[in-house]
């Protein structure tokens, strides 16, 4: 079945091959993953000089750290010598330098050369032309963003998307991310494509169906319409709701900046290429994906709170656990789609409804992003 075939309500999708093919899979780590800026790790993770995290972007291992002067720097994980990986670990601490394992050649913490067996006797060695390769790096909503490339896009790129869905930026400041804590953590590792993921976020035409305690919480998701389907519009909490919680319950203290159009709303926004923002009055939920493999992709999902909040131990479980059970939903729904893509029916997709038209938008942007050209619409 073509796209011209379909009648006027469908739209095609992408062929099932996106999702298998770990040739395509191998493009888009490239084109994207490795091309545009990434959302790496959350800032307060990396809490004094010394302290690291080690991500896989793309295809490669970066090193993400914070120097002396306290300014987070991000490097190929890759020692400059014999191409050794640098950090084993996840993450951990340094006090001054980082150590090769395999012939002790040390960088410090701002990526210099500073030691190796005999370096004194190759004075021709640049100590900063041989230190560790650096990566572009910012910080925004209280994370930190790497990109790969060699000369990196406008970072407003990033900024755009919640242009795009909230219609400015003031409205996310007003819940001032970068000064929340996280509450709780939990990484799901999913055995599905990374876009499965990202189509299944963008729309609430299965919320009827598999979401019954968000579709409590918000009435409006059983219609089937997604908070992303219209730029600036929230969600409204359901009329006996007094919190964004897995029974409705109240929930904690309201994040002060949160304007009264905001409050008892929830707002969704996909930032590209794998970013997930959810804004609720009392906490934000941030989620990153780190594509893996075609078929595989790890979520990092974080539950933000207030400081005095996580601070004082006041229990945020109903607040969690009504998301955590979302994304099993989700992500049990993507598992389940994920061998359909192997099937001849789906060789040359499927198709979108009304309501998902805007998913088509998404794919057109993956295709543009790999140099093919969009589906006709």
């Amino acid at each position: 079945m073509t796209s011209t075939s379909l009648p006027d309500s469908l739209i095609a999708t992408l062929p099932g091959a996106s999702y298998t093919d770990p040739g395509i899979f191998a493009q888009e780590q490239e084109r994207i993953f490795e091309a545009m800026w990434f959302c790496a790790v959350r800032a307060h993770d990396l809490p004094k000089p010394g302290a690291f995290k080690t991500v896989e972007v793309g295809r490669e291992s970066i090193l993400i750290t914070r120097a002396r002067d306290n300014s987070i720097r991000a490097y190929f994980n890759v020692c400059r010598h014999r191409g050794a990986k640098l950090c084993t670990e996840e993450s951990g601490e340094v006090k001054r330098a980082f150590q090769c394992p395999y012939h002790a050649w040390t960088y410090d913490l701002t990526g210099k050369l500073v030691a190796a067996p005999n370096l004194t006797k190759m004075p021709d060695v640049g100590r900063t032309e041989y230190g560790l390769a650096s990566v572009a790096v910012r910080e925004w909503l209280g994370y930190v963003w790497v990109c790969l490339a060699e000369d990196p896009p406008p970072f407003d790129e990033v900024v755009q998307d919640v242009i795009a869905r909230l219609g400015d930026t003031e409205s996310i400041e007003h819940y001032d991310i970068g000064g929340l804590e996280v509450g709780r953590r939990i990484v799901y590792d999913v055995k599905a494509n990374w876009k499965l993921i990202v189509e299944n976020f963008m729309e609430c035409y299965h919320c009827a169906t598999i979401h019954p305690e968000l579709t409590e919480v918000l009435p409006e998701f059983a219609d089937g319409y997604a908070a992303q389907y219209y730029v600036g519009h929230g969600a409204e909490f359901g009329a006996d709701v007094r919190g964004f919680t897995v029974d409705g319950s109240e929930g904690l203290d309201r994040i002060p900046g949160v304007s009264e159009d905001q409050d008892r709303r929830y707002y969704a926004i996909t930032v590209r290429p794998q970013v997930f923002i959810n804004l609720v009055p009392d906490h934000v939920i941030f989620h990153r994906m780190y594509p893996v493999a075609a078929d595989r992709t790890i979520v990092e999902c974080d539950w933000l709170y207030l400081p005095h909040v996580v601070e004082s131990g006041k229990d945020v479980s109903r607040s969690v656990e009504l998301f955590d059970r979302v994304n099993r939903q989700d992500f049990d729904a993507c598992e389940r789609t994920q061998p359909g893509m192997s099937s001849r029916l789906y060789a040359k997709g499927g198709v979108l409804v009304p309501s998902e038209h805007h998913i088509g938008e998404f794919h057109d942007w993956v295709q543009a992003r790999l140099g093919a050209q969009p589906q006709p619409r």
